[in-house]
């Protein structure tokens, strides 16, 4: 019974709970990050580099089924179990990794900076008088001194 009080101890620790909603929260993040970096950035930069360049099908061909016959996209090789050399989404996926370490860092900062604050508000707690000493060690002193006078 104490592996299972053990057990149960463990998981509902408040560092245990914070991760699982971290993990919940991140993986949410991230496909916003990646709705941003698909949706958002690559048509910008695609716009800006004259509507030339789309990195989702930007591949090399290793090999191929020696059958197949099909299109020549990426979803379509690699369905038909093609090698495929996909730079194009290594570069998407570098990015997307660029732009969540930004929004994180940011993130991080502010939070720090909310933290200073806050511990600059507070006042200072007033210094606590010495809390007297015990009864015998205060007739200790007394013999002392009576015993230290000429």
């Amino acid at each position: 019974m104490s592996f299972m009080k053990e057990f149960r101890d463990f998981a509902v620790k408040g560092n245990v709970v914070d991760l699982a909603v971290g993990v919940i929260i991140g993986a949410a993040f991230g496909r916003i990050v990646d709705s941003l970096v698909k949706d958002i950035v690559m048509p910008v930069i695609n716009y800006l580099l004259g509507g030339a360049v789309d990195f989702s099908n930007k591949f090399i061909v290793l090999s191929t089924p020696p059958d197949y016959t099909g299109p020549q996209t990426y979803a379509d090789l690699t369905q038909a179990g093609a090698i495929v050399f996909a730079w194009g989404n290594f570069i998407t996926i570098l990015i997307n990794f660029i732009l969540l370490a930004f929004v994180i860092f940011w993130m991080v900062k502010g939070v720090n900076a909310a933290r200073r604050a806050a511990e600059e508000e507070k006042p200072a707690e007033p210094a606590a008088e010495p809390a007297p000493p015990p009864e015998d060690v205060a007739l200790l002193r007394e013999i002392r001194d009576l015993l230290k006078r000429p």
